[in-house]
């Protein structure tokens, strides 16, 4: 049994001692989540398999939180259960093949084809004294340096220990270790990677140990500022610090996120070509190697009477891509230019971005929104870009979305999105994708 197991065994049975207690029933909330997923990936051009994604299920979130116990120490057990079903998978073009490990919503089985169904269970052991709050079990961190995933049906999920703690004035601290990751698209745990190292087989390198620790400082109401530090074992080491400020201009708001990666290897990742990243190292190992990144970013919004007009732009500096927690199985990175498709963060990609989005309820039609965002990168290195005819390799990617949801009467609360994605560039054997993606969604509370 490992440290995180036992540590879970012990809170729980805390839990189980005091669970009769004022505060953990009486402060309990649960959720049931419904969310039908359709998605429908056409890989243009080119000839690598496949050349069409189609899935479509009905996914369920179940959620469990309870209050906490009294006294000096507060005990309290979290639940998240989930379950996906199959509705169709368009006649084997889940874009699964019989050595891979799932399609882009449902698992596969060995000959490739999509399963019925999947499911899991995550509970979460958690102690609170005062506003420190340590957390052991399935959790869903979302921060600068690990970010859980909910891009389609059922959201990823991580196992390992958190704890946050705000008894500071205007800091929130926060640090943990994670040893798991549950795919979206999986029932079961595993280690944990990078690009370059995922692939599945011989090859596979993976980690059980993700450290990180860091905090956010509200210097004003308007201003705050963030550290986070990221350490993969065997993989990579990150630091960031990022900016976040609000301005009143004139009937409007703008908002600057200003953020800053600095990514470097760590063990075996400067030392054995398996546990090597993606990037440009001159033809050496197929373009695997060491991680070495600097990412810059700046992303402007102003916000008035219901528009908002953005803009940004992001270098990525090194001779390897951006590295973040990445099992191949999707994921997400705290990056301004982490799109439906793509991420625009290869080595030594520059990228600009321009985006727009209205809120219709300021002309009377209270929960219709509208976007659409524009980025364009280029200056992209890659093996292939050691060759003349590949120099300057560059990509872009228009992503549109319109949601509704239902703001009253007996629907009230129910959810559609429309994802709609293109993506166009001359990296070599790379296909271009165009994308849709229907969404409806529904929450209903149980307690």
């Amino acid at each position: 049994m490992n440290k995180s197991t036992l540590a879970l065994a012990v809170a729980l049975g805390a839990v189980a001692q005091q669970a009769g207690a004022a505060g953990f029933i009486e402060d309990s909330k649960a959720t049931l989540g419904l969310r039908n997923f359709y998605i429908n990936t056409d890989n243009r051009e080119g000839t690598a398999n496949p050349s069409k994604n189609e899935e479509w299920g009905q996914g369920f979130d179940l959620r469990f939180i309870s209050g906490y116990t009294q006294g000096t120490v507060g005990f309290g057990l979290d639940a998240i259960g989930l379950l996906g079903v199959r509705l169709d998978s368009g006649g084997g073009t889940n874009g699964a093949t019989a050595s891979s490990y799932g399609g882009t919503i449902f698992p596969s089985k060995s000959n490739g084809e999509a399963v019925d169904n999947y499911s899991s269970l995550g509970l979460t052991a958690k102690a609170k004294i005062s506003q420190t709050e340590l957390k052991l079990g399935t959790l869903q961190p979302k921060l600068p340096v690990i970010v859980t995933n909910d891009g389609r049906m059922l959201p990823q999920t991580f196992q390992g220990g958190q704890i946050t703690s705000s008894d500071i004035k205007d800091l929130t601290l926060v640090a943990g270790q994670i040893e798991k990751a549950k795919g979206r698209n999986s029932s079961n745990n595993e280690s944990l990677s990078i690009s370059g190292a995922n692939s599945r087989g011989a090859n596979w390198r993976s980690s059980n140990k993700f450290y990180y620790a860091g905090g956010d400082y509200k210097i004003t109401k308007d201003l705050t500022a963030q550290y986070y530090y990221g350490n993969l074992e065997d993989f990579y080491k990150q630091h960031f610090l990022g900016l976040t400020h609000n301005w009143a201009i004139g009937p409007g708001v703008l908002k600057s996120d200003l953020r800053y990666f600095n990514s470097s290897d760590d063990g075996n990742n400067g030392n054995q070509s398996a546990y090597f990243s993606t990037g440009n190292y001159g033809g050496v190992n197929n373009g695997r190697g060491k991680v070495d990144n600097n990412l810059y970013s700046g992303l402007f919004l102003y916000s008035v009477a219901g528009h908002t007009f953005g803009g940004g732009y992001q270098v990525s500096n090194g001779s390897s891509d951006f590295p973040w927690l990445n099992q191949g199985d999707g994921s997400s990175a705290y990056i301004t230019t982490d799109m439906q498709i793509q991420k625009f963060a290869r080595a030594g990609e520059r990228t600009w971005q321009a985006r727009y989005s209205y809120d219709f309820a300021k002309v009377g039609v209270p929960g219709l929104t509208a976007g659409v965002v524009y980025l364009k990168g280029d200056h992209i290195d890659t093996v292939a870009s050691n060759r003349a005819e590949f120099t300057g390799q560059s990509e872009w990617e228009r992503d549109i979305t319109v949601a509704y949801v239902v703001p009253e009467g007996p629907l009230k609360n129910v959810g559609v999105a429309w994802k709609n994605a293109m993506w166009r560039s001359d990296i070599a054997n790379a296909r271009n994708q165009d994308e849709n993606r229907l969404i409806v969604s529904y929450s209903i509370p149980l307690l």
